[in-house]
């Protein structure tokens, strides 16, 4: 199992440590709902060094990206990130990841730790381009500092005009004293915020100017488990939970990532798919009654029909009641739409909902 530079830091606060995706990962420190609601109101930092760096250089590192992904690449500017997935021939997804663009020849991708080899090797696999490919997952470190005080607690450590900084652009600057770290705002938890990229070597030094400049905001670190109820109460979705090699982006609601300008892997089927509208679509729900729906608890009917499965879920700290995503026919997929969750031998009625869950 491998380590992130910050994994000795984690144990030494008392985070209880866990196996994600091979690393040794913080799942929490004080606990959950602290954790979640520090980051909800005031702000929080995350060791997410786990999550895989590419980089793509020359003069079809574009053709490449646009080849592979389904989100349109030729829509970004220098210092602009993008949110899109690498769709497989089968209909499903290999992975959902972001498309940093430095200049007109050079691309970072950042994509799920658990992913990394996978995706280096179908990219590499559709590279008849020339393109340069390096993998430097396991050279870089990444904070993800969260919250609506983020900016203000980070401000004192860069040039870099963070409190005017733009969602889904990003920026290169010297922070805490150490040059050519990448700064961005794409956020995963819905409260705002920024992720720090850097070398290992200066891992140390970051965090401990983080949570320094930090302490008159009360930053506080924060575990993976309340990244997952963050994200969730967003519908962000989870590779490996609500998207996989067998969902597809129409079904998942990320059609919006979807561009058809454009020829990529499986484009024509995924269009025809669109065009006559999927089957089945991931759907937001809130339990009517008191209970915590958990990935793969069965969606029932009214009556007693299994008619899909809970793909995330759990009890939403911010709304004090159990939510979740899952995927369901499309004659249950209206917001108001009553189904209902099979709870060990209870069945919960639920009701589909409208993302997100949180609205601040």
């Amino acid at each position: 199992m491998k380590n992130t530079a910050l994994s000795h830091i984690h144990e030494s606060l008392g985070a209880k440590m866990v196996p994600f995706a091979g690393y040794n990962m913080p799942v929490q420190y004080e606990g959950v709902n602290i954790e979640h609601e520090t980051v909800r109101n005031g702000v929080g930092v995350f060791d997410v060094s786990h999550m895989g760096e590419f980089w793509l250089r020359g003069a079809k590192a574009l053709d490449l990206i646009q080849k592979v992904c389904s989100n349109d690449a030729s829509k970004l500017v220098d210092g602009k990130a993008q949110y899109s997935c690498l769709p497989n021939n089968e209909g499903g997804i290999v992975d959902d990841l972001l498309i940093y663009r430095i200049s007109s020849e050079e691309y970072m991708l950042v994509v799920n730790a658990s992913n990394i080899e996978k995706d280096w090797n179908w990219i590499s696999s559709h590279n008849d381009l020339g393109v340069e490919m390096e993998n430097r997952s396991d050279d870089y470190s990444l904070l993800a500092v969260q919250g609506p005080k983020a900016a203000e607690a980070l401000q004192s450590l860069t040039s870099v005009d963070l409190i005017n900084m733009k969602y889904y652009t990003f920026d290169f600057g010297t922070f805490a004293g150490v040059e050519d770290v990448i700064l961005s705002a794409t956020g995963y938890t819905g409260s705002g915020g920024f992720e720090i990229y850097f070398k290992n070597q200066d891992a140390e030094k970051i965090w401990n100017a983080v949570l320094e400049a930090g302490a008159s905001f009360e930053i506080k670190p924060i575990g993976l488990a309340a990244r997952d109820t963050l994200r969730l109460e967003m519908g962000f979705c989870l590779y490996g939970n609500d998207i996989d090699d067998t969902t597809s982006p129409i079904e998942a609601g990320l059609g919006w990532i979807t561009k058809f300008t454009k020829e990529f892997t499986n484009s024509e089927n995924l269009k025809k798919e669109k065009e006559r509208g999927p089957e089945n679509k991931l759907v937001a729900f809130e339990l009517d009654d008191r209970g915590i729906p958990r990935q793969g608890y069965d969606i029932i009917d009214g009556n007693g029909n299994i008619i899909g499965r809970v793909t995330s879920g759990t009890q939403s700290p911010s709304l004090g009641k159990g939510i979740g995503l899952g995927y369901v026919p499309v004659i249950f997929s209206d917001p108001g739409s009553k189904i209902n969750i099979q709870i060990r031998k209870k069945s919960i009625p639920a009701t589909v909902v409208k993302l997100p869950f949180y609205k601040s």
